[in-house]
């Protein structure tokens, strides 16, 4: 099997953040913090973060929020989350441009890598 990988960031030496196998991309977890190393307190600014960082991943591999397939929400206070829906689900609206065709699913933990961390967003691109 042949894996084209993108190592970046801190942890470069640990994981990918992106494994490309035939058509199918999966990335790694992204989290909310922004290019200069910086954690927003919403739930909301958070993801936006992520998705950030998710577009800049895909770009490295040709791909955008369009080729996404699929994500995994993983939120350290589901209540939080479900009472900023509304907010929540209209600002990705806006990331993806439409409302994402995509499946997702959304995941309780007690915590992330850092306790400023309140989401992390990992996805599965097709690459036609």
């Amino acid at each position: 099997m042949k894996k084209k990988l993108l190592r970046s960031g801190p942890y470069a030496d640990f994981f990918s953040q992106g494994v490309l196998v035939d058509k199918l991309l999966t990335l790694a977890g992204q989290v909310g913090t922004d290019d200069a190393g910086n954690t927003p307190e919403s739930i909301e600014a958070q993801m936006k973060n992520c998705y950030k960082n998710i577009k800049d991943i895909l770009a490295e591999y040709g791909a955008t929020m369009d080729n996404i397939i699929d994500e995994v929400w993983f939120v350290t206070d589901v209540e939080d989350c479900m009472q900023n829906v509304n907010d929540i689900f209209n600002a990705r609206e806006e990331i993806y441009g439409c409302k994402p065709e995509v499946s997702q699913t959304l995941v309780g933990v007690t915590a992330l890598v850092d306790p400023a961390l309140k989401i992390e967003i990992k996805c599965t691109a097709y690459l036609d």
